[in-house]
């Protein structure tokens, strides 16, 4: 490494440092979506989000790089950079999972109680669609556009359920498509015995999201304090830190930084909630050879 001038190395590193990240990126992973479902919505913000992440940490790399002169830690602080909400934030899913799950509760008291007014149910999903909760009101919006031009009540039921992709949101599309096929009573029941199941597991994930927040915040102070001892000894004590400077130091620093990202990658899979499928799915691949039969 002596043969190379500093920009060279910190060029080949950012070389290096680019296709780590992208490793890492196919470790972690991304959201997974069902097969058949469009995205095109989702595919422009997730790849700007992924852009800034990318110029981000190749920003970040190439500052550690150049104020301390150690590759391996410009490589690494641009990956803890560009993948901090991967590593060491939070879990945004759950959040969203978690809102969407309290909305879609106080939809279902809402039409429960509208139901027991002697309404249909084609007439109370548009009556309570108004004071929905925001995480499911887009969704809902599109359920009442579908029955106002005349849609089957079971088919855009399961629509609404392909839109909102909720396990919890299958068991009550669920209830309301067997009552639309099949009339019988007992509907008001059915869905007070479902809001009280989505409160319990409401209840119940909140407080496992609590428990995981104090996993994730102890990781990050660990984090902190471990980046902050080496940012001191770099800058006031540069001399206790020289041997990293060397090759043999660089290795030892590659190792290091090695085991923290494992570290933080395990810990954010324990404190990741495990994926639950979906069983009220309609699936376009089933339906290909239906129509080419016809």
């Amino acid at each position: 490494m002596t043969g190379l001038t500093l920009p060279l190395v910190v060029v080949l590193g950012a070389l290096v440092g680019l296709g780590l990240f992208v490793a890492v990126l196919a470790v972690v992973g991304v959201p997974e979506r069902p097969a058949g479902r469009p995205g095109r919505r989702r595919a422009l913000p997730r790849g700007r989000e992924a852009t800034t992440r990318l110029a981000i940490g190749i920003g970040v790399g190439l500052v550690v790089a150049l104020l301390s002169g150690w590759v391996v830690a410009g490589i690494a602080l641009g990956l803890l950079a560009g993948l901090w909400d991967r590593l060491a934030g939070g879990d945004g899913r759950e959040r969203v999972g978690i809102a969407r799950l309290e909305a879609l509760a106080t939809w279902t008291e809402s039409l429960r109680d509208t139901i027991a007014g002697a309404v249909g149910l084609e007439q109370a999903i548009p009556a309570t669609a108004a004071n929905a909760g925001v995480a499911i009101r887009p969704s809902l919006n599109l359920l009442v556009d579908r029955l106002r031009i005349r849609e089957p009540l079971a088919d855009a039921l399961t629509a609404f359920a392909e839109d909102l992709d909720d396990p919890s949101a299958d068991v009550v599309c669920a209830a309301l498509v067997l009552n639309a096929k099949l009339r019988g009573p007992g509907l008001r029941d059915v869905l007070g015995a479902l809001a009280v199941s989505a409160r319990e597991e409401l209840d119940l994930r909140r407080r496992i999201e609590a428990s995981r927040k104090s996993i994730r915040r102890s990781a990050r102070i660990v984090l902190v304090i471990v980046l902050g001892v080496m940012a001191l000894l770099s800058v006031f004590n540069r001399r206790y830190v020289e041997p990293y400077g060397t090759l043999a130091g660089e290795l030892v620093l590659a190792i290091v930084a090695v085991l923290l990202g494992g570290g933080l990658l395990w810990l954010r899979r324990l404190a990741s909630p495990r994926h639950t499928e979906r069983f009220l799915v309609h699936d376009a691949r089933l339906a290909e050879p239906v129509e080419a039969a016809s």
